[in-house]
């Protein structure tokens, strides 16, 4: 039987939708990229649990986009549900081989050795003429067995797949942070030896965590590939890296639907600081991440908590 969380999350996915009929082109495609972000993102507060903060999930986030542009251009295939398996193949073996390296690191050194394995793929694609080189390729839109998803000019297949593909993450995400292996992450954090006198072993438990982080960054970068319909080694590129960064600072980590959330807020203030300041937007959106820090140093996702001391009071 459903609780009431879960029964809240399926009516408002629901919602979200339907309401994707309605909606502007322009809003539902800037959810769609949201949501892809917003994944990785959650992959990332997961590592951040656990006190590792990862520059290198555009090395996944890219490697899904790429995986999924290729695998379609060559077997001429545009079935999301394949494509999206792809991606989750293509971030499960990467992040198995180069998580055996990351997971004996910590610290700084997690952080660097993290970004420059995303540096490096961004180097070979830059160089990869078969690939586009430094300009990328299209990639073909998606669709269900042949079913587009077309309402009035415009393709939700990609708007839809992010939406369910969100909820189904953040509800296997929410029962894992719940489990033994996913609290093992704040123990770790707090205090590596004493885990390991219990007879845990660390660096187990963080390989596991960056390969869950790795395949959620794939399924993002998936999602946005479909979504754009273009992809470039820009995806790896370390700026990249520190926009996930900047989100799950700014949403927080207390909950797994902070990431989602905060992914739309910050593509949304994006969109906002561009139009009112074309060239100086980043230093807006640098003045928020600094107000955030600031007033409200555990995300906004804190602010939930507020509300609810306030309403008891």
């Amino acid at each position: 039987m459903l609780s009431k969380n879960q029964i809240f999350v399926v009516v408002a996915a629901a919602l979200m939708i339907l309401a994707g009929l309605v909606m502007p082109y322009w809003f539902s495609f800037l959810v769609t990229v949201a949501l892809a972000k917003g994944l990785v993102v959650l992959g990332l507060v997961i590592l951040m649990r656990a006190g590792l903060v990862s520059f290198g999930q555009g090395l996944y986030y890219c490697a899904g986009a790429y995986a999924v542009g290729a695998f379609s251009d060559y077997f001429q295939t545009d079935n999301v549900l394949l494509l999206v398996l792809v991606a989750i193949v293509c971030g499960l073996v990467i992040s198995s081989i180069v998580g055996l390296l990351l997971s004996r690191y910590r610290d700084i050194f997690f952080a660097m050795f993290s970004m420059a394995f995303s540096m490096i793929l961004y180097g070979v694609l830059v160089k990869s003429a078969a690939l586009g080189s430094s300009d990328g390729f299209n990639v073909t839109k998606p669709s269900l067995f042949g079913w587009a998803a077309e309402f009035n000019g415009t393709n939700l297949l990609s708007y839809w797949v992010a939406i369910i593909l969100a909820c189904v993450a953040g509800a296997i995400i929410w029962r894992y942070m719940r489990s033994p292996m996913g609290m093992t992450g704040e123990a770790i954090r707090e205090n590596e030896i004493r885990v390991e006198y219990l007879g845990v072993s660390v660096q187990k438990i963080i390989y596991i965590k960056y390969i869950i982080a790795a395949v959620l960054a794939s399924v993002g970068g998936s999602i946005t590939a479909m979504t754009v319909g273009h992809i470039d080694p820009e995806m790896a590129y370390w700026t990249t890296s520190g926009e996930f960064v900047f989100i799950a600072l700014m949403a927080g980590t207390g909950h797994v639907a902070a990431p989602l959330l905060g992914a739309v807020v910050f593509e949304l203030m994006r969109t906002f600081a561009f139009q009112v300041s074309p060239y100086t937007w980043q230093m807006i959106l640098g003045i928020a991440l600094l107000s955030i820090i600031i007033f409200l140093p555990n995300g906004l996702w804190s602010l939930k908590d507020k509300f609810k001391k306030g309403a008891n009071g």
